[in-house]
């Protein structure tokens, strides 16, 4: 991917006003990779519909140095260093997709993304919320959807109640939906629980069952807010967790709350004509004391999102650097700002960018940091905490399978192969692979 020799420059604020650093343009920006690269023929039957009956029984394709083993999930302790730390998304899938019937018998489907207007509350005080809340949404037949509401009835806790509808605004990508309820004291977590779905990815033509309740849930979740299973995680069983003790494993729990842009495919040719999805994450100040502690052991992120996640933490550490005296709106990452912006600029270490973010934290009296990323990791891309990542397989064209093509380089058509190959199961119930990052 190699483009010429020009360069940028950039002059950094605050302490570093006036400095100018100039970075050698060595790799093609990921504005202009095409994404026709990142595609393989992915037949329907190799996705897995299914679960297996034992998590810690799917496959386990392991990367290390450019060479590839195969084992099964029970036994990733074996490939995992001495006092590596494991990263978790502790995020809770939340049953997301709620049907209504219409008075003349046909049905509107709702599925909710994100609480609408989302301005630094946690999830959780939003899910608490009583009698009505707005929510963005997509909506199957919306054009169909003429009545000024919409009604459901449900039983919760031997209790008749009803939930209602209205469709407030429509937005370029979505809609905003007010749902309300009665009775007033029950709140939306207990109101989506008894109405809404789980919502299964798009690639499984199935409609979700009981069973998935469990399946489609990590064994750690415990934060409500995802429309998507954090899918990496859906194979570690308690007997995995008991197993670090031998090698003295350390783990630390993180939270993104995944959203159904996950699986927006890029339409676009390059990336630059494709928009990454943005969601919340929150961490506590002793996770990220956590990280800093284990830097120069191995750090495994555990999933797409606790990798973006952790890298992101970086970046917004960076950002407490250059902006010390900020407020907490100028953490949020932008798409492009690791490649464009001053902090492309920058090289700082993983321990000097998060301890500065915890010394941010601390000066504001945060135990607890909240805000929003919209990181693109893609080839070319310098990890700064990661050096290991579990993940599952992913869609061609996806920006999950660009993030893996910045983890091992080109080998990512030699790791597919074999897994194609090898009757590897694909997507969100398949099978997994540990990557130890290039370079790392």
């Amino acid at each position: 991917m190699v483009v010429g020799k020009t360069a940028q420059s950039f002059i950094l604020p605050n302490k570093n006003k006036g400095t100018i650093i100039t970075i050698p343009n060595s790799r093609m920006h990921p504005k202009n990779i095409p994404i026709a690269d990142l595609t393989y023929s992915l037949p329907e039957e190799r996705i897995a519909a299914f679960p297996l009956l034992q998590r810690d029984s799917s496959k386990l394709l392991v990367y290390k140095n450019e060479s590839i083993q195969e084992d099964i999930y029970k036994n990733i302790v074996d490939y995992l260093p001495e006092k590596s730390l494991l990263i978790f998304n502790n995020t809770k899938v939340i049953p997301a997709r709620v049907l209504f019937k219409k008075p003349s018998g046909g049905t509107i489907e709702i599925f909710c993304l994100e609480p609408y207007g989302l301005l630094g509350d946690d999830y959780h005080s939003i899910l608490q919320k009583r009698e009505k809340t707005q929510w963005k949404c997509l909506i199957g037949g919306a054009s169909k959807w003429k009545e000024k509401s919409l009604e459901k009835e449900l039983i919760i806790n031997n209790e008749k109640s009803i939930i209602k509808a209205s469709l407030v605004e429509k937005l370029s990508d979505a809609y905003v939906v007010e749902f309300s309820w009665q009775p007033a004291h029950l709140s939306f977590a207990e109101i989506i629980d008894a109405a809404g779905e789980t919502p299964l990815p798009p690639y499984i033509k199935r409609k979700a069952d009981e069973a998935d309740k469990k399946n489609y849930q990590t064994i750690y979740a415990a934060h409500d807010g995802s429309v998507a299973a954090p899918t990496a995680g859906l194979h570690f069983t308690e007997g995995i967790f008991s197993s670090f003790e031998k090698k003295n494993i350390a783990t630390a729990y993180v939270t993104l709350h995944v959203g159904a842009g996950t699986f927006k495919p890029v339409k676009a040719d390059t990336m630059q004509g494709h928009e990454m999805h943005t969601e919340w994450i929150s961490v506590e100040i002793g996770a990220i004391k956590k990280i800093v502690h284990h830097l120069g052991n191995t750090i495994v992120a555990t999933g797409t999102t606790s990798l973006r996640t952790i890298e992101s933490l970086y970046w917004m550490g960076v950002k407490t650097i250059l902006y010390p005296d900020e407020e907490l709106n100028i953490l949020e990452i932008n798409q492009w700002d690791v490649y464009e912006t001053p902090l492309s600029g920058t090289n700082y270490t993983a321990v000097a960018a998060l301890s500065s973010l915890i010394d941010w934290m601390k000066k504001n009296n945060r135990e607890q940091l909240i805000a929003q990323t919209q990181i693109l990791i893609a080839p070319g891309y310098k990890f700064r905490v990661a050096t290991a990542l579990i993940t599952n397989f992913h869609q061609p064209k996806s920006t999950l399978l660009l993030l893996v093509a910045a983890a091992v380089g080109d080998d990512w058509r030699k790791i597919y192969s074999y897994a194609m190959e090898n009757d590897f199961r694909f997507l969100s119930y398949g099978d997994g692979s540990l990557l130890f990052i290039a370079g790392s």
